[in-house]
């Protein structure tokens, strides 16, 4: 029941930003969302599976802005300065996105976990009971996604150089999001200047070696 499963996480999460995790109560979150209790628990076996679906979703809805960031008709630079943003952004306004992209989780949000062994017959819970990415593998997982966006059409074969600028244009996105500048614009110019400075190669070290 694809509706019915997003209309239950639209009514946890709304049920998130008012009240800690532990106070969220599954009868509410099933009300809310116009469904019985029972439609929920089928959906989600429990409220540790709702939690998995809810971090899943959210973090799928992030790697999806950055894929939309990079579909631009941009050049590269622009591009990942385009990702920086997105992520900035989206960090900003979703407390569950900036929890998985920093691995900082307060006690009001829900505990990442992965299930032992998911019986779900949902297809959508079953991966949602895998789990979400460390904020590791998340950075991996973008970094990826980048470098197949702006390798598709002939883009230079220095892949070296280009991962290594995929990867820092994320990294400092994330340290604005846990350092917050005064303006956005100071974020954007620092990773076109990081960016710019990894596709052009390694700098020399010390000594001309």
């Amino acid at each position: 029941m694809p509706a019915a499963r997003e209309s239950l996480l639209d009514a946890a999460y709304t049920a998130l930003a008012r009240r800690p995790w532990a106070g969220v109560r599954m009868v509410d979150v099933a009300a809310v969302a116009g469904v019985s209790r029972q439609t929920l628990y089928n959906e989600f076996g429990s409220k540790d599976g709702l939690a998995r679906a809810l971090l899943r979703r959210e973090t799928d809805a992030y790697l999806r802005g950055v894929e939309r960031a990079l579909a631009q008709a941009r050049d590269p630079v622009d591009r990942l300065a385009a990702v920086s943003a997105w992520t900035i952004g989206a960090a900003r306004e979703n407390v569950l996105v900036r929890a998985v992209l920093t691995g900082f989780w307060s006690e009001r949000l829900p505990t990442p976990s992965r299930a032992a062994v998911s019986s779900s017959p949902v297809p959508a819970q079953r991966r949602a009971d895998a789990g979400v990415p460390s904020p590791a593998e998340l950075l991996l997982q973008v970094r990826d996604r980048a470098m197949a966006a702006l390798t598709e059409r002939g883009r230079p074969s220095e892949t070296e150089e280009l991962a290594r600028a995929c990867e820092s244009a994320v990294r400092v996105a994330l340290s604005y999001v846990v350092a917050p500048g005064s303006r956005d614009e100071e974020s954007v110019q620092l990773v076109r200047r990081v960016v710019l400075r990894g596709l052009s190669g390694p700098s020399p070290t010390a000594g001309g070696r």
